[in-house]
């Protein structure tokens, strides 16, 4: 019987050869799995003997591994923001880098309730999630504000042109106690019926189609519609910051993901946009630009 120890190395042998980046990471998470503990129940026990069933189920799983096929998809989880996600081929995987939209529109939320004009007139903040796929944001922010006790004066909408995506976003609200406070619905962006909103948050698809047709890896596997932004990342991106002007009242912010390599364009069609905008890119801990903050005209 083979242990934890002997198939991890194989293990890592295998997928350092078929190319993934994370190859011990990998087969940690996938092996865990295999044997029903966590990560850190397989590093500590490079000893511990593995059953023919557990160890075939791993092997298996490695195999889809060096096919290409995310790790995510294959546990059928993703961790994001501390909150585990359901994740399969519905939806975009979570990435950490978005974590980053959760922290600013908790802060942005918190501030409002401390003293905005929501709070002053009595009313809920208005908070948008736009191209939700998995419900990461929406749900991640929603579990961030309950934690606070600050999620009953919170109002959060949930929009997807996928329907599939829709129904994992249900399934992950429902699996954290959410669906009946966050409203999911299948939308084109958003409508401007639908508004205002305080808040208007978006991970939009922004690779450009030809990096996107030679990226590989986990894009291969993942849906075309939550990653083409068309020629240069943008398309999608620019029709939401077209839409800001009828959606955001005086005082609305919108936060929208943008890639480390847009901060110009991404300011520039925020402006052609919506003229007057006071609008600001944001980095990550990297010092790249991560997030395009617009207001409205002296807002």
């Amino acid at each position: 019987m083979a242990t934890v120890g002997e198939l991890l190395t194989a293990a890592v042998e295998r997928l350092r050869a078929a190319g993934s980046d994370t190859p011990r990471l990998d087969a940690e998470l996938l092996l865990a799995r295999a044997v029903g503990t966590d990560r850190i129940g397989v590093i500590a026990h490079p000893e511990a003997p593995v059953g023919p069933g557990a160890a075939a189920a791993f092997a298996a799983d490695v195999e889809r591994r060096a096919r290409g096929e995310p790790v995510a998809y294959i546990r059928g989880l993703k961790e994001f923001h501390g909150v585990a996600f359901a994740t399969d081929a519905r939806a975009l995987i979570p990435r950490p880098e978005t974590e980053m939209l959760v922290d600013a529109a908790t802060d942005e939320v918190v501030a409002r309730l401390a003293g905005g004009a929501a709070a002053r007139r009595g009313e809920h903040v208005r908070v948008a999630d736009v191209g939700t796929g998995t419900g990461a944001i929406a749900i991640a922010l929603a579990i961030a504000l309950r934690r606070r006790r600050a999620l009953d004066a919170v109002s959060i909408v949930a929009v997807d042109l996928s329907p599939d995506a829709v129904a994992l976003a249900r399934e992950n609200a429902a699996a954290h106690g959410l669906l009946d406070v966050i409203d999911i619905e299948v939308g084109d962006l958003l409508a401007p019926r639908m508004g205002p909103f305080d808040l208007v948050l978006a991970n939009l698809p922004y690779i450009p189609s030809a990096t996107l047709d030679v990226l590989g890896g986990s894009a291969d596997h993942e849906p075309r519609l939550a990653l083409d932004g068309g020629p240069d990342g943008l398309d999608v991106v620019r029709r939401l910051l077209g839409l800001l002007p009828a959606l955001l009242p005086d005082d609305g912010v919108a936060l929208l993901e943008i890639g480390s390599d847009q901060g110009e364009i991404a300011t520039a069609a925020a402006r052609d946009a919506f003229p007057g905008a006071d609008v600001e890119v944001l980095p990550d801990l990297a010092g790249l630009p991560r997030l395009l903050r617009v207001r409205p005209p002296h807002g």
